[in-house]
């Protein structure tokens, strides 16, 4: 089972995993700044769960500001018929892409650090892989 959390940011709740990427709304940070976001609603962690009311004490959620870009534009268009009025407007909204780096409960780090270590040791274990089976193809 994996370790995730309910955060509230920008006006919305995300469901978020240590090292994955989420788009959320405008937030105001420089990029590759590190970001806490300490509205953390639900906390799982291997079968143990956290609910807050509203908000689980001692719980904070670490990110990391990857870039800042915009969504896709959308189109509004307002009509009143038999008036021959007629209004298109587009809209394209500010977004922050977040990588999350752990989840932190009562400052214990139930997920990320540990993880984050751990996957460059997977990463390269794979390219020494690709050399032995070059070599065997020799």
């Amino acid at each position: 089972m994996t370790s995730y959390a309910i955060i509230e940011t920008g006006g919305t709740q995300l469901r978020v995993e240590p090292g994955r990427f989420y788009d959320v709304n405008r937030v105001a940070a420089d990029e590759d700044a590190t970001v806490t976001l300490d509205k953390v609603l639900f906390v799982q962690n291997d079968g143990t769960v956290s609910v807050g009311q509203p908000l689980v004490d001692g719980a904070t959620v670490d990110a990391t500001v990857l870039r800042h870009l915009r969504g896709r534009k959308i189109i509004v268009y307002k009509m009143r018929p038999k008036k021959k009025t007629r209004k298109k407007q587009g809209h394209r909204q500010e977004l922050t892409r977040l990588m999350i780096n752990s989840i932190s409960v009562g400052g214990a780090t139930i997920g990320g650090k540990a993880t984050a270590s751990a996957a460059p040791a997977t990463t390269e274990a794979p390219a020494t892989a690709e050399v032995e089976t070059t070599d065997a193809a020799e």
